[in-house]
């Protein structure tokens, strides 16, 4: 036996080098393992704490404030008649800002109650007075008949502007250059679009869909929607999304998208007390949300006359139909709510008569309650 176990020595020796060869791979595999673990997450902190940051309009981040209030200018755009356009109003206006000016859609009244376009461009508001008006039957494809209403954007997915409005029915014009009024295409109806009696319609859409509100002038907002790739087709489903008293939800209306969020902002024109408009403001979380009240009463409007200041003298009693200054100029109606600007209509608080003689002018609100 003693012999035999001094034979197996060399095996056990060789076995346990073996063994230490396995625990050294083992512990070295481990300690790889530890390591590459190590390693990962290391690289996967940076990855999360610091990101590439996010768009500029997702960085800053402000909330709508409950109530507002505002300063006004004095008239800003004015009627400008020449031989063939007898005007004596300018209202609805839509604004937006490309290439370095600011572009003014309107409509306009003349003496016989006739509606129709206009369009004015300047640099700097401190211009709008003096900028001349282009009448935009004069360009052949839209042509004389009842426009009025207008709301301009830039369409991106088809890299067009669009000029929408009212023809009766809800219709459209195309360009590549918002500063011509001469390029404007001839006027097509969106199929299948508002129920029949609506006016004022606005258009908005998201990465998805594209919907058209509008008024009926009887309290009641209605919404349709057809896809983005459809645009400006396909629009079905007409929904009513808000509802109230017929002066309470009177037209005008406009939906924004608050930058950086996916809250919207909903303005209506509403008949107060004393006869005079102004707006009311309501709030949802996506398009197809449920509106609810932000700054929408006569004692907490969103802009009236005894919400606003008028340094240069109270020109108007009423705060009609216009338009807030976006943060861009795309379908996405995007509006950054820090010191919100609007682009609306007033008029002589005397004036009387009959409706398409009243006359409107356009002025510019500045809110004065900004808290970013």
């Amino acid at each position: 036996m003693p012999a035999l176990a001094h034979d197996l020595r060399p095996c056990q020796h060789h076995i346990q080098r073996i063994q230490h060869a396995h625990r050294t791979h083992r512990t070295r595999r481990a300690a790889l393992v530890f390591l590459l673990g190590l390693a990962m997450s290391l690289l996967a902190v940076p990855t999360r704490s610091y990101s590439a940051p996010p768009p500029k309009e997702s960085v800053v981040v402000a909330q709508l404030p409950s109530s507002f209030t505002w300063s006004s200018s004095g008239q800003l755009i004015s009627p400008k008649p020449d031989a063939n356009h007898p005007v004596v109003s300018v209202k609805d206006p839509t604004v937006v800002q490309a290439n370095g000016k600011w572009h003014v859609f309107m409509t306009t009244a003349n003496t016989a109650g006739s509606w129709s376009l206009a369009y004015t461009s300047f640099t700097d508001w401190s211009g709008a007075s003096a900028a001349p008006l282009t009448y935009l039957d004069t360009n052949p494809n839209i042509g004389t008949g009842y426009r009025a209403a207008p709301q301009v954007f830039y369409f991106a997915p088809k890299n067009l502007w669009y000029l929408v409005y009212q023809t009766g029915p809800p219709s459209y014009s195309t360009s590549t250059n918002p500063g011509n009024p001469q390029s404007w295409s001839a006027p097509r109806t969106f199929q299948n679009a508002a129920p029949s009696g609506t006016l004022d319609y606005w258009t908005i859409c998201d990465s998805a869909m594209c919907y058209l509100f509008s008024a009926d002038d009887n309290g009641h907002v209605y919404r349709s929607e057809t896809s983005v790739g459809e645009f400006p087709g396909g629009f079905r489903n007409t929904q009513l999304v808000l509802q109230d008293s017929k002066f309470a939800l009177f037209e005008g209306g406009a939906v924004y998208r608050v930058q950086g969020t996916n809250t919207y902002l909903l303005l209506w024109e509403a008949f107060a007390g004393d006869g005079r408009r102004y707006y009311r403001s309501f709030t949802a979380q996506g398009l197809t949300g449920q509106w609810q009240p932000l700054a929408a009463t006569e004692g907490n409007p969103f802009a009236r006359a005894t919400n606003v200041t008028f340094p240069s003298g109270a020109w108007t009693k009423d705060i009609s139909h216009g338009e807030l200054i976006r943060a861009g100029n795309d379908q996405t109606m995007t509006i950054n709510p820090c010191r919100l600007q609007f682009l609306y209509q007033g008029l002589n608080p005397s004036a009387g008569g009959d409706y398409s003689q009243l006359p409107y002018r356009l002025g510019l609100l500045t809110q004065t309650n900004s808290t970013c």
